[in-house]
Parts: C-alpha cells; structure tokens; sequence
C-alpha cells in the first residue's frame, strides 16, 4: 500500500493499537511514559512515534484540533494496520459538580460537528466500541479515580459556545464538551474498528471558567498535572485490549 499523504506512513509502519491525543506535545509525554518509544513520521499536525508499554506495542499519533484532521488521522491509520484507536484528550465540563482534573470517559458524542455528517446521517448513533470502553472505565477505575462515565459532545465552534448552547447541552446531561470524539467513533464504527476515548477537564462552562482562562499557559497547571494521569489510564487500558 502506498505511503498515506498526510501521515507519512505505510503498511507495516505502525501497531494495531493507536492512542490519538490532540495535541503533538503530548505524543512525547505519552512516549515518555513507555518503556522504548522511536519516532515514526512528522508532517503538519501529527506526530506519530512507536512505543511499547509493558510489552504491549502500540502507535501514538497527534490528531491535532478538530474533526477533520482527526478524521484524516483515523482514515490513513486504518489504511495501515491500525484497528483500536484511544482519544486521549482535554474537554470542558458541562455539569457545575464537575471540576478540573476530574476524568471522563465517553458513552457517546453529539454531533455538533460537520465531518461525521459527511459520512452519515446525524442521526447515527457515535459511539465508542464497547471493550474500549469498558477497559477505560476499569483502568481508571484501578488507578482510584472518581470517573464520569457518559455521553459527551464534539462540537466545531471552540469561540462560538454560546450560554444558550451551554445551558441546552447541560440540561440534556450532557457531561462535558471536546472536538474530536464523535468523528472518531463514526468512522470506527464504520471500518468495523474499536475507538473509545478518556479525557481529563480543564475547565468548566457552566461555571464560566474556559480553557486558558485563568492561566497564561493553554492549560491551568492543575490540568497539566492530572493530563499525566489520563495518559497512565490509556496505557493501561492498552494493556488490556
């Protein structure tokens, strides 16, 4: 199979089992929590290193933001092998009791977003594979965190969520709001692939506290620190699957 455009890679190149986090900053801190790690390929927004953790092999990539990169990353990853993909991410709580560092791991994402529409009806379900799930849920579970478990939503307009979109998405108990999920779910689902997707908060919109808000950096110290543990749920959960 020939290389893939955006990605760089071919068959043969990558593991079965790929953790897709946004940011490609984080592949080297997911890399440095394995026990071996090489990088792969480097091209736009992804970043893609091989590792292994607890002889488990698997492949990180950077999906970078949004629902149309990630669909590329999914796209091209499947092409070459991988079949499990594992969002690793941030989001913004919907809920008051939910508060920064906390854990969520998604049950499913509403399609605030354009790119899983291009594929099907809005009115499919995107939903995570049921193992990937259950195996995020437990390793969070072994590591003594007090996770949410839930329906999440992904939406397009990171400047353009509105109170009224807020209020709406809290009152349907929704748990929290990322970029990525429901385009990730919808095309593994069609591929007949795994995806399931964990992500820690580092804000929360009904209290009015947005990421960046209160921190020069993108992410408050609290949810850079708690980002690590997301990472070592991941990874357990990689050994597992």
């Amino acid at each position: 199979m020939a290389k893939q455009p955006h990605l760089l890679v071919e068959e043969g190149d990558v593991h079965e089992i790929a953790v897709i986090p946004g940011d490609p900053g984080r592949v080297d801190r997911i890399a440095d929590l394995c026990d071996d790690s090489e990088l792969v390929a480097q091209n736009r927004e992804y970043k893609i290193v091989n590792a292994s953790y607890e002889g488990t092999d698997l492949t990180i990539c950077s999906t970078g933001i949004g629902c149309p990169s990630a669909a590329i990353a999914v796209e091209e990853l499947s092409r070459v092998g991988v079949e499990t993909f594992l969002r690793c991410g941030t989001c913004g709580a919907l809920q008051a009791d939910m508060e920064v560092g906390d854990m969520v791991v998604a049950t499913g994402a509403a399609k605030e977003e354009g790119t899983s529409k291009r594929y099907e009806s809005a009115n499919y379900p995107a939903v995570p594979d049921y193992d990937a799930l259950t195996e995020l849920v437990g390793a969070a579970e072994d590591n003594g965190e007090d996770v949410h478990v839930g329906p999440i939503v992904s939406d397009d307009a990171f400047y353009n969520e509105s109170d009224e979109y807020v209020d709406d998405w809290n009152d349907a108990n929704l748990l929290a709001i990322e970029m990525e999920a429901a385009t990730v779910f919808s095309l593994a689902r069609r591929k007949g692939l795994r995806a399931g997707a964990i992500c820690t908060v580092d804000g929360n919109l009904v209290a009015g506290t947005q990421k960046g808000a209160d921190s020069d950096d993108e992410l408050p110290e609290k949810a850079k620190d708690n980002v690590e543990r997301a990472i070592r749920i991941t990874l357990n959960a990689v050994t597992a699957l």
